[in-house]
């Protein structure tokens, strides 16, 4: 019994070390996009921004060919919307959803994720998807060191990281 406690105290005090961990420490730390639209929707994105650090993308650093990606760094990225949209022309509910994408060349899928509270995509399930666009992809105008998304009161949805730069509507 006093092994059962010992574990269980162990146990409970590594549980809050965890979860008081300071994630601006991280080597992709947290970030925010935000924008209101001219509607009145408020788009919220929170994740977390890995660096190129001189590695390649899709070769040292994330799928880039046909696999899905949490869209960031650490847990998965969540992409929020106050009041039901429209992205690229098809409806989504208002709510909070895990944000994946699938890159194949030129060609990315956008999803969005029923289960937004995961790790990653290690638990991503093709069934929890509330959504699925496809949208073509732009070299970047600049190389980004940082993974970046940006939300423009226009609705559009742009990410950002390394060559690639892929945008997406919300209406």
């Amino acid at each position: 019994m006093k092994n059962v406690l010992l574990l269980s105290a162990a146990f409970f005090i590594s549980f809050i070390a965890c979860s008081q961990q300071d994630k601006s420490k991280r080597p992709s730390p947290p970030a925010t996009a935000t924008g209101t639209t001219a509607s009145g929707t408020m788009i919220k994105i929170d994740y977390s921004q890995p660096s190129v650090k001189g590695r390649t993308i899709g070769k040292d650093l994330e799928p880039m060919a046909g696999k899905v990606w949490r869209t960031g760094a650490n847990e998965a990225t969540v992409f929020e919307v106050n009041k039901d949209v429209k992205v690229e022309g098809q409806s989504l509910p208002a709510g909070k959803y895990a944000l994946f994408t699938i890159a194949n060349g030129d060609d990315w899928t956008i999803i969005f994720n029923k289960k937004w509270n995961q790790w990653g995509a290690f638990d991503y399930k093709e069934g929890d998807d509330a959504l699925r666009v496809k949208v073509k992809s732009k070299k970047a105008p600049k190389f980004g060191e940082k993974f970046t998304i940006e939300a423009g009161k226009d609705g559009k949805v742009s990410l950002w990281w390394g060559d690639y730069w892929v945008e997406f509507n919300v209406k």
